[in-house]
């Protein structure tokens, strides 16, 4: 697996300018480019490509639907590397509508982890009064579902910002947390438009 895998903290960031489709940089805690990611556009289905940096020439991570039309978007997660199926992330649709949830699978489709949006109260006031105030999402996984990562975006009106922070490594497939926040910032992006 790709060292740049191996972080604790990761800052996902919107590319402000971009002609067709979603960009994002991730960078690691010393602010370094560890993956670059671009969403094709003009397809059916949705299909997010992870790169080792803007150049594009090594592709790390496809994240991608199996079906055309899935409002419960379930997420294909491959290592394009290998050819390895790493898991998928599936978003609960009904259950997003007031309050995103996630879960994580393993390559044999068991359940093995949750993101939720931490509180109520502040994913309703994102969704209704202003999509300006700072969602906090949490990490769930193993026995007794321990907080393992939580993702907070922050404040800011022009570029859309979320940092992770790994609690507990290696308790999920730290590629599945990273497509997680990929799909976070796309899914926001969509949200906010």
């Amino acid at each position: 697996m790709n060292s740049a895998f191996q972080h604790k903290e990761y800052l996902f960031r919107r590319k402000v300018f971009t002609l067709l489709g979603a960009a994002f940089h991730v960078y690691d805690e010393n602010k370094n480019v560890v993956f670059y990611s671009r969403q094709k556009v003009f397809r059916i289905r949705e299909d997010f490509r992870v790169y080792s940096d803007e150049s594009m020439k090594q592709e790390i991570l496809t994240i991608k639907t199996p079906h055309i039309l899935d409002i419960w978007a379930t997420y294909n997660v491959q290592d394009p590397t290998t050819g390895e199926n790493v898991g998928s992330i599936k978003r609960r649709a009904l259950k997003s509508i007031l309050r995103d949830e996630w879960t994580f699978f393993s390559p044999d489709e068991k359940e093995i982890g949750n993101l939720i949006e931490r509180s109520w109260l502040r994913a309703l006031a994102s969704r209704f009064l202003s999509n300006l105030i700072p969602q906090v999402y949490v990490i769930t996984a193993g026995a007794g579902g321990q907080e393992i990562a939580d993702i907070k975006r922050h404040f800011n009106p022009f570029i859309l910002r979320y940092t992770m922070k790994i609690i507990v490594p290696q308790v999920l497939d730290p590629r599945l947390l990273i497509a997680s926040g990929i799909l976070l910032a796309g899914i926001e992006r969509r949200q906010e438009n």
